[in-house]
């Protein structure tokens, strides 16, 4: 696997003393990473710097050879400047170095340095600077290639060449392979480091883009959830008032001829209606209490609802305040309810609602002696599954008992907080 520059500082070449490495370009990072690194990889230019003045002076201020081949020798190391910036920079600052391009330049790059190398033993501190090179810009195998040239073909080459006594020999040789043992074993840890925190940024860029997607997700749902919400608030305020209304309309277009009292009861029937509507339209822009139960006991706003529809209330147990939750659903249980025994239980029938205070629950019944239905049968309305879906979000139950020609009634049993008494 090729190490990229974004990925991989430069590697000491036996020199514990080297720069450490630059940090990993997290894939989430982009630009701003590599932006990072490379004002960073000025650190590695002014290290190769160091290094690079350094082999000059020890090259041109030793004793052996003589001059004019210190001075060669300077002149090649001298080429190694304008090769590392025009050519040497750019494949090491890459986000992912071009593998033929960096094998050019580490190819140039040794053959600048192998004649001073062998000509004179002082340039081999030049190794220091290459070595890192060799692990930012190759494959594992080709870096270890090419560190194993660069420590060993020097050495060679200066042995064949100068013919140096034994002990100089044995000390050089010794020198270039411990140099380069350290340097394949800690430039292959270093690669592995850096492989190890490229698989962990792209770990973290994945946990990222899931998180994103659940944070999507979860808005979606939210946002599914208000709506659904708001849809059953609209079907059993707005439209259930509408609903009504329509019924009163018709209802008073057949009395005007032949019953007026009647049709003036139903008229003023018709503005409380309205005007309940309007209360329940301002409090649902503004999420507040249901009209009915603004200022008002749950008793109260079941018997002020079942007055609209001609229904008697019972109230069983000791009333007790209770958290809002469980009341604005047994409201609007109770607002479906009724709504739906308006509209199919048949002419007249008689209603009756419950409402059962017990020591851990609360619970809502409404009956009628009406036409009933087949519960098992599909249902094509709205009504009864949002009854049921508004029990369960507070952890309670609906349930509808009905035959045909039997009547129908509808039980909502809700947990509350425990009475004290």
């Amino acid at each position: 696997m090729t190490v990229p520059a974004s990925r991989l500082g430069p590697a000491p070449g036996g020199d514990p003393a080297a720069p450490a490495p630059a940090p990993a370009a997290s894939a989430r990072g982009g630009a701003r990473e590599s932006n990072t690194w490379e004002r960073s990889f000025r650190l590695w230019d002014a290290y190769f710097t160091v290094v690079w003045v350094a082999t000059l002076v020890f090259v041109l201020g030793t004793a052996h050879p003589g001059w004019h081949v210190r001075l060669a020798a300077g002149g090649l190391l001298l080429l190694l400047i304008p090769w590392y910036l025009a050519v040497g920079r750019p494949v090491l600052t890459a986000d992912v170095p071009d593998e033929r391009r960096a094998l050019g330049y580490i190819a140039g790059a040794v053959l600048l340095f192998l004649p001073p190398g062998v000509l004179v033993g002082e340039t081999r501190l030049m190794t220091f600077a290459l070595i890192p090179q060799c692990f930012i810009a190759l494959r594992l195998r080709r870096a270890l290639t090419a560190c194993t040239v660069i420590n060993i073909a020097p050495v060679a080459g200066w042995a064949l060449l100068w013919r140096p006594a034994g002990q100089d020999l044995f000390f050089n040789s010794v020198f270039a392979v411990v140099t380069l043992v350290f340097s394949a074993a800690l430039g292959s840890w270093i690669i592995r480091i850096m492989e190890q925190s490229q698989e962990r940024a792209e770990l973290i860029t994945e946990l990222d883009a899931s998180r994103h997607e659940v944070s999507r997700l979860s808005a979606a749902h939210g946002a599914l959830a208000e709506r659904e919400r708001f849809s059953r608030e609209i079907h059993d305020t707005l439209a259930q008032g509408f609903t009504s209304l329509l019924m009163l309309v018709q209802a008073v277009e057949a009395e005007l001829d032949h019953d007026l009292p009647k049709a003036r009861r139903h008229l003023a029937l018709m503005d409380q209606t309205a005007r309940q509507n309007l209360a329940e339209a301002r409090a649902l822009v503004t999420d507040g209490t249901p009209a009915d139960l603004d200022g008002a006991t749950l008793p109260d706003a079941l018997r002020r609802l079942a007055a609209r529809h001609d229904a008697g209330v019972e109230v069983t147990g000791p009333v007790r305040p209770l958290p809002a939750g469980p009341e604005v659903v047994i409201l609007r249980s109770c607002q479906e309810a009724l709504a739906n025994t308006r509209k199919h239980a048949g002419s007249s029938p008689g209603i009756m609602v419950g409402l059962t205070y017990g020591a851990a629950s609360l619970t809502l019944s409404v009956r009628d002696d009406g036409c009933g239905f087949d519960p098992s049968a599909p249902a094509g309305g709205y009504g009864l599954a949002g009854l049921r879906a508004r029990a369960r979000e507070v952890g309670g139950t609906a349930l509808i008992h009905s035959a045909p020609g039997d009547g129908t009634t509808v039980t909502v049993s809700l947990p509350v907080p425990r009475s004290d008494t």
